[in-house]
């Protein structure tokens, strides 16, 4: 373990940072279009296009994270679920996926607490609520299914467009569509988390440990049974690796099936 954090904490360090700017994206958006007294609240009444609105930007921040040169040296997880996942197929070492998620808890913290310190007054009132992450009207039992659904469905479209040459350049615009989709869609669900870090940073500021358990248990459980089901039908052997951007030249310090497959061509 001393030796994984001595050779490996770039990418962790890059975890973190890279979940620390999505929560402050997050709150940031959140706070533009949910506080009363923002002009595009007032301007937008209708619950829909907001979302839509907010889909997009985190679908946009998703993308550019995965895709940046820190995203791609580090696999751009940025969700313990997604770490987990990975972990359970082979493809990161115990090691590494241990220091990952402690990193991803901490930049998620680190993230909102940041944002905190510039927006204290707005990103702590009610209707923001440090973009947590709460059940909708409809209760928790219906957030456990959202975030199964979701979370389950996320896993296994990116380990389907990961493991096939012709779809494989594209596995950063499906995860962060989905993403779009599922704020805009299934957010009055859940709250649409499937990242046990994300939901931490922000009930970590807004003091709401309520229904946290849900967020913290059931993404990681339904991503790794995403990947028990990809392994059955198609076979460990079809996972290159636990990058969901494998371009350029970066380090890859995963158990990465893209050197045998470069060995072998």
């Amino acid at each position: 373990m001393p030796s994984a954090l001595r050779r490996h904490w770039p990418e962790y360090l890059m975890e973190a940072a890279g979940l620390g700017l999505f929560m402050v994206s997050a709150g940031a958006f959140t706070t533009l279009l949910e506080h009363p007294g923002s002009p595009l609240r007032a301007a937008i009444d209708a619950a829909l296009p907001r979302r839509a609105l907010m889909g997009l930007a985190m679908g946009a921040t998703a993308l550019l994270l995965i895709t940046s040169p820190w995203g791609r040296r580090s696999g751009a997880h940025i969700n313990p679920s997604v770490t987990l996942a990975f972990w359970r197929l082979g493809r990161i070492g115990g090691a590494d996926a241990l220091f990952y998620v402690l990193a991803q808890f901490f930049g998620a913290a680190a993230g909102m607490g940041a944002l905190a310190l510039l927006l204290s007054g707005p990103l702590a009132h009610p209707w923001v609520m440090f973009a947590a992450t709460l059940p909708g009207p409809a209760g928790g039992r219906t957030a456990v299914a959202g975030e199964a659904a979701i979370s389950f469905f996320l896993m296994l479209s990116i380990l389907a467009a990961s493991s096939s040459p012709r779809s494989e350049r594209a596995t950063p615009v499906v995860a962060a569509a989905l993403v779009a989709l599922y704020i805009t869609f299934e957010a009055p669900l859940s709250g649409m988390s499937m990242n046990p870090a994300r939901s931490f940073g922000s009930a970590l500021l807004a003091g709401r440990w309520d229904a946290f358990w849900i967020y913290a248990v059931v993404p990681p459980m339904a991503m790794m049974a995403a990947a028990e089901l990809f392994v059955r039908v198609r076979g460990a052997a079809r996972v290159h690796c636990a990058k969901l951007d494998h371009r350029g030249a970066a380090r890859c310090i995963f158990r990465c099936g893209h050197r045998s497959l470069a060995t072998n061509a």
